[in-house]
């Protein structure tokens, strides 16, 4: 049920693509792989962290949450023409991490009205929904019931604060028939194994979630397919969990999974009739599965695996197939998966959606500038420590200029930072009151604990960078989760040598031209940089292809040594003050306990006034140009 390859030409679509979003960068054209439609089919996303109105400096990710609205519109439609089915899925971390969410007062005051009007058959928490107990009320008090039904929590609960019961946050799972076959699906929605969530919601742990009632009858529903979305890592335990549970009431019923939270384009099968995918994050990337053969449970046959070598893009067994596709989020690339163009795609509610984002950016003021960055900073394309890494900016320039307390100014301290607290890269251009929060969308403050003797205070950055099992023991979270989610994924560098991929070899002749300026030439394309992902089903998942971007895995933290003699030859200080983002404290307590030091919670204090972000922002403004 493969859509027939096409070559985009003029006539049916502009080389360049007006963006959503005033101001946002146009998509530039790439050589396109097809979707794959089958009997059941999804979209799916993940991680958007308040990106809706997606990214207006890159503009392979410039369409917005109103463009996705016409594009799933566009394609209910043609499921509808099919006769087949198609869902929408989201699985979580919503919030925290762009201005649309976090610049207004209340945090979210717009989101959610923009949120809403997707039309999700299946949506769960993520771990930044839980964060603060502010987060979790909204989520509880608005998310929840805009999606009602649709919405499924399997192992979280919330605290209500008006009768201190403890109650599940939404349903458990969800039994439903879909729209054209009458499939019936049982969906559940997990969280992984959090423990930093706020006191008014419980994280019940998977491994104990799969023994109670609830789910034992949900596994002995008799489903034609079982759908299990998550904010989990399709890597990560907790989804093989519960797929062995379910898998072992259920011999031969598909189980799709669809995941998240580390931030990464994956997917995997964990046997011949499962199939799980993770879509990317910061709304950059638009999930796709599809699931073909005799789905409902009375046409069934029990049947041997067998792996298609000529369909790489999917896994097959016998009567059923499996494929995927990660999208990238531009309209150049939703025109073609469409067959529309710049004056057919928008729907009424899109174009509407995308005027509520517009009309929020204005109220909001995202667009104030701070500064004007003087070049590129990247968080994992440069390595680190290097003039282009993001984290050697901040720890040579920015921390030790408001990591100033005037009462303590002239006693040398130490400064960590945890690299999670950086979210996003630094564009050359206008640094805006948006990108503050696309860069640091947290409440991280500065802390300290004073007048530490330097040999102890020295070995915390040591030992928070290289965790051993004693730290493992004694903290309350994977030392993990201090650095950036991608590092949950990947765990070494990943350096390409940019080879031009062969496009004749992938049936891909032509494609959609990128604007290369040869005239219409049969030269294979020249390639902007993206995503070139390669999971377990293979290495032709991206819809677009694009030349390889390089990723140097960072530290857990960094450290900036302040007010220390530049002179190699001095003694370092007997004592310092050891200051360091309240995230983390709970890491550097358990660190100062190994080096020899006796201190607590109590003997931590502010350390100067002010968000990071705040301060960021600040010295943004008085040392970076104001026009670009």
């Amino acid at each position: 049920m493969a859509v027939k390859a096409s070559i985009l030409v003029a006539s049916a679509i502009a080389t360049l693509a007006r963006a959503a979003q005033p101001g946002a960068a146009s998509p530039i054209a790439a050589p396109m792989r097809d979707l794959v439609w089958g009997k059941l089919n999804f979209l799916h996303t993940t991680d958007t962290h308040g990106w809706h109105g997606g990214h207006l400096q890159e503009a392979q990710y410039s369409a917005d949450w109103g463009d996705y609205i016409s594009f799933a519109e566009h394609l209910r439609k043609e499921a509808d023409g099919q006769g087949v089915d198609l869902l929408l899925v989201d699985t979580g971390d919503r919030v925290e991490g762009n201005g649309l969410y976090d610049a207004s007062n209340p945090k979210g005051k717009y989101y959610y009205d923009i949120y809403r009007e997707q039309d999700v058959d299946i949506i769960c928490t993520g771990n930044h929904e839980l964060y603060h107990a502010s987060t979790a009320d909204g989520e509880h008090l608005r998310t929840v019931p805009n999606f009602q039904d649709k919405y499924v929590a399997s192992n979280l609960d919330y605290i209500d604060p008006k009768t201190g019961l403890q109650i599940p946050m939404a349903q458990r799972y969800r039994k439903f028939q879909t729209k054209n076959q009458k499939l019936n699906i049982v969906a559940m929605g997990f969280l992984f194994d959090f423990t930093g969530n706020a006191n008014n919601t419980v994280v019940q742990p998977v491994r104990e979630t799969i023994k109670e009632q609830w789910f034992q009858d949900a596994i002995r529903e008799n489903p034609d397919v079982f759908v299990v979305i998550g904010h989990v890592g399709v890597k990560m335990p907790e989804f093989k969990e519960i797929f062995t549970a379910i898998r072992k009431q259920n011999r031969f019923t598909p189980i799709l999974f669809f995941g998240g939270h580390v931030h990464v384009r994956d997917a995997t099968a964990y046997d011949s009739r499962s199939f799980a995918i993770a879509s990317g994050r910061y709304f950059e990337t638009i999930g796709w599965m599809s699931v073909d053969g005799d789905l409902k449970r009375a046409t069934k046959d029990v049947v041997v695996a067998a792996v298609n070598d000529d369909e790489p893009s999917s896994t097959e067994a016998a009567g059923f197939s499996f494929h995927r596709r990660y999208i990238d989020n531009n309209l150049l690339g939703l025109y073609y998966h469409t067959g529309l163009n710049k004056s057919t795609f928008p729907t009424e509610h899109g174009r509407n959606v995308s005027q509520m984002i517009a009309q929020a950016r204005k109220d909001l003021d995202l667009d104030y500038t701070f500064g004007c960055a003087p070049k590129n900073l990247w968080m994992t394309r440069a390595p680190y420590p290097s003039e282009d890494s993001i984290y050697t900016w901040l720890e040579k320039e920015v921390l030790p200029e408001i990591a100033i307390n005037d009462d303590r100014k002239d006693v040398p301290r130490l400064v960590i930072m945890n690299t999670g607290a950086i979210r996003f890269d630094v564009f050359k251009g206008k640094f805006t009151r948006d990108t503050t929060y696309i860069i640091s969308p947290f409440l991280s403050v500065l802390n300290y604990i004073p007048d530490i003797p330097y040999e102890v205070a020295s070995k915390v950055i040591g030992l928070l960078n290289n965790a051993g099992r004693i730290m493992e023991e004694h903290a309350p979270m994977d030392a993990r989760f201090m650095a950036i989610p991608e590092q949950f994924a990947i765990t070494q560098d990943i350096i390409h040598e940019k080879p031009m991929p062969s496009f004749a070899s992938e049936g891909l002749v032509d494609g959609q031209k990128p604007l290369s300026g040869d005239g219409g030439s049969k030269k294979e394309p020249v390639l902007i940089e993206g995503y070139t992902t390669k999971d377990d089903i293979g290495d032709d998942g991206d819809d677009a292809i694009h030349s390889a971007i390089n990723f140097y895995v960072v530290p857990n933290c960094i450290q900036a040594e302040v007010g220390f003699s530049p002179k190699e030859e001095d003694k370092k200080p007997e004592r310092v003050d050891l200051v360091f983002f309240d995230f983390i404290q709970p890491w550097v307590m358990v660190a100062l306990k190994i080096s020899g030091g006796d201190y607590t919670n109590d003997d931590a204090k502010r350390y100067v006034n002010g968000t990071f972000t705040e301060l960021m922002a600040g010295w943004i403004k008085e040392n970076w140009p104001a026009n670009c």
